[in-house]
């Protein structure tokens, strides 16, 4: 298993994500097998029914699993797979995608990851769940990104 990654090395890599940073998303927790990945849901994320798209959740799932499962086995992950339930619509001021390791094994790390929309009151509303596996990749880990 690869050395974990540190929350400066996993904020950079978030920071040097071009859609990340187009995005505004933020990393607000991570490490010991967790990662809470956060963005601002502003009109230009919205799908013509006035709820966020399903891509921006996809990519939310993807980057907090890809984070969690970092924090555990280090930045050498290619991801390997993801399935989203959507479970309505997501409306709110802030996406809020919790991802958690499931199981880190030698060469695969699965993890899931529940979405939640945030109102202005900081009510929280489950709106997806996700699942995603995470392959180990020897010499990927000099790269210092995680997959997302």
């Amino acid at each position: 298993m690869n050395p974990t990654l540190d929350v400066t090395l996993a904020r950079k890599t978030l920071a040097a994500q071009p859609f990340s940073a187009l995005l505004g998303a933020r990393l607000t927790a991570f490490g010991g097998g967790e990662a809470t990945l956060e963005l601002d849901i502003r009109e230009e994320l919205l799908q013509q029914h006035g709820t966020l798209h399903g891509g921006v959740l996809g990519y939310a799932a993807d980057n907090a699993l890809s984070f969690a499962a970092g924090s555990v086995a280090g930045p050498g992950l290619l991801a390997a797979g993801l399935t989203i339930d959507f479970l309505r619509p997501a409306r709110g001021a802030v996406l809020r995608a919790r991802a958690q390791v499931v199981r880190a094994g030698r060469t695969r790390v699965v993890c899931r990851c529940d979405l939640s929309t945030v109102d202005g009151d900081g009510g929280e509303t489950l709106c997806a769940v996700a699942q995603g596996s995470l392959a180990v990749v020897e010499g990927l880990a000099g790269a210092g990104r995680p997959s997302g």
